[in-house]
């Protein structure tokens, strides 16, 4: 080891020995309780183990639910669909954009009947779904409300998520379609909608998960996301919301990092920088001031060398996202750097969440780390660290302007490129890529995608639009132009014009019309 100071990912020094001296000011809080840096259930997993999840999509709504059926099968409590890139920016599978992008990097899912197809077997109110999509996420919740309906489900009683955060979209992902106001427009229309409709459903999963994936630190990921979140509910309260009621909605989505304590650490101060923060915006009741996050391992760390190491690092990340008190996890495929997970990388992704609920002891106890003397002392530093970059971005009028001037883009940008520089000057080790390096080739077995799927796509739409009623479709899609121009709530109408099978594309095209492009 080398004799030179240490400092986590995020830069903070690193002591050889931490004491009680280094313990911040107590925090005698218990799990359960206001600011919940210990977790938000007094029980926590002793009274029930955090959602295991698997992110699942790929291909056909067919083949995605062959894989959901054997998920169920191997123990998940919920699923997690992905969506493939046409789908999340608006296009139908025959879209000439679409073109070499079909079924993917996710599902392709263009209309209701492809939603019925997804879900078919599946009662959708036995299960809980999540779902990531941000720019078209009011399409694909209406198409999900729309088929429980038809299978004689009640709305009310329906459980899951949609990812719904534009913002981090602008900032790191590049999935959004509509210019920043309108798309806040929508994400409070959903609120509401929801509010009265799907009262169970997380109206918004507000994602540090891909601002860590782009190049932040764990300090960017958790100031980023919490600003971002700031101004979802800053817009709600404009509109007249109750921050009681739609503060209880809200769920976070985080990556899970190498840096084992570091990573508990971000997720003890989240929780209770976030419950100060809707505390000082007015909530009252302390479960809107609750952060439940659903954790995923991180993608950017797996490695395409050495791939069966990357097994190790998803276990670690486990283990921090479990001790940091997660609600929710997904665990990444060991293959996931060369392609869509099979389905043994995907079995063994879910055993390591199970190793670690039923024979790490993990689970056993409520935050087992409060009271290190290490932890405690970086859960202060992180808080302290993220604080001022929040307070950067409330000088600069919040996420959204800060977003517009291209600050959190840079950030992000200019904490990658040191990252990487770290690597490649061998300052950071990464096992397989820069130390500990092999030279003979791994044969490991990827799922490729099927080229003839856009093809297939575009026959099915073809052959829905023959056989629908065209006429019901445009008086759908004239209704949601005048809602949309008007300001009065989109969601009735979506959900109306996908019930009459109205397409994905033709919903989001509808409303380029009266937003516009966002460039």
């Amino acid at each position: 080891m080398s004799d030179k100071p240490l400092q986590t990912d995020s830069g903070i020094p690193v002591k050889e020995v931490y004491t009680a001296a280094d313990l911040p000011t107590a925090d005698t809080s218990l799990p359960g309780q206001f600011p919940f840096t210990r977790g938000v259930q007094s029980s926590m997993y002793r009274g029930r183990l955090w959602t295991m999840r698997q992110y699942a999509g790929f291909s056909t709504a067919e083949e995605s639910n062959k894989r959901y059926h054997y998920l169920l099968g191997q123990g998940v409590s919920g699923l997690s669909v992905a969506f493939d890139l046409p789908t999340q920016i608006g296009y139908d599978s025959d879209h000439a954009l679409a073109d070499g992008e079909v079924g993917k990097v996710g599902v392709a899912i263009d209309s209701l009947e492809d939603m019925e197809k997804l879900f078919a077997g599946i009662k959708l109110e036995d299960v809980s779904t999540s779902m990531t999509i941000n720019a078209t996420g009011f399409i694909l919740l209406a198409m999900y409300v729309a088929l429980a309906k038809k299978q004689g489900a009640d709305p009310a009683k329906l459980n899951g998520t949609i990812q719904n955060d534009i913002l981090k979209e602008y900032a790191a992902r590049g999935t959004y379609i509509y210019p920043p106001k309108p798309s806040m427009r929508i994400i409070t229309d959903i609120f509401e909608w929801c509010s009265r409709e799907v009262p169970k459903w997380n109206t918004i999963s507000i994602s540090g998960y891909h601002i860590r994936e782009a190049g932040s630190t764990a300090v960017q990921e958790i100031a980023f996301t919490l600003s971002n979140g700031k101004a979802y509910v800053q817009s709600a309260i404009n509109k007249g919301l109750d921050i009681n009621v739609f503060g209880k909605r809200l769920s976070f989505f985080f990556n899970a990092h190498n840096n084992l304590f570091e990573e508990v650490a971000k997720f003890r101060a989240a929780r209770r920088m976030w419950a100060a923060m809707m505390k000082s915006m007015g909530a009252t009741d302390e479960k809107a001031m609750m952060l439940r996050f659903h954790t995923q391992t991180g993608g950017s760390t797996l490695t395409a060398q050495q791939p069966l190491n990357n097994i190790s690092r998803v276990t670690v990340q486990t283990l921090a996202a479990v001790l940091g008190g997660t609600q929710s996890l997904h665990t990444n495929g060991y293959d996931e750097a060369l392609s869509l997970p099979t389905e043994e990388a995907a079995r063994i992704a879910l055993r390591t969440q199970q190793v670690v609920a039923f024979e790490s002891g993990a689970a056993d106890t409520a935050d087992p780390l409060a009271g290190s003397y290490y932890v405690e002392a970086l859960t202060s530093q992180v808080e302290a660290e993220a604080w001022k970059l929040i307070e950067t971005i409330d000088a600069m009028g919040g996420s959204v302007s800060a977003i517009e001037e291209g600050f959190i883009q840079d950030e992000i940008a200019r904490s990658a490129y040191e990252y990487q520089q770290h690597i490649e000057k061998g300052s950071k080790l990464i096992v397989g890529v820069n130390t500990f390096t092999s030279t003979g080739e791994e044969k490991i077995p990827v799922l490729r995608i099927d080229e003839s799927i856009r093809q297939q796509q575009s026959a099915r739409l073809q052959d829905l639009k023959s056989r629908r009623d065209n006429l019901r479709v445009q008086e759908c899609l004239q209704k949601l132009t005048a809602a949309a121009t008007s300001g009065e709530n989109i969601m009735p109408v979506v959900l109306e014009a996908v019930e009459a099978y109205a397409t994905l594309g033709e919903i989001a095209d509808t409303l380029r019309q009266v937003f516009g492009e966002y460039k």
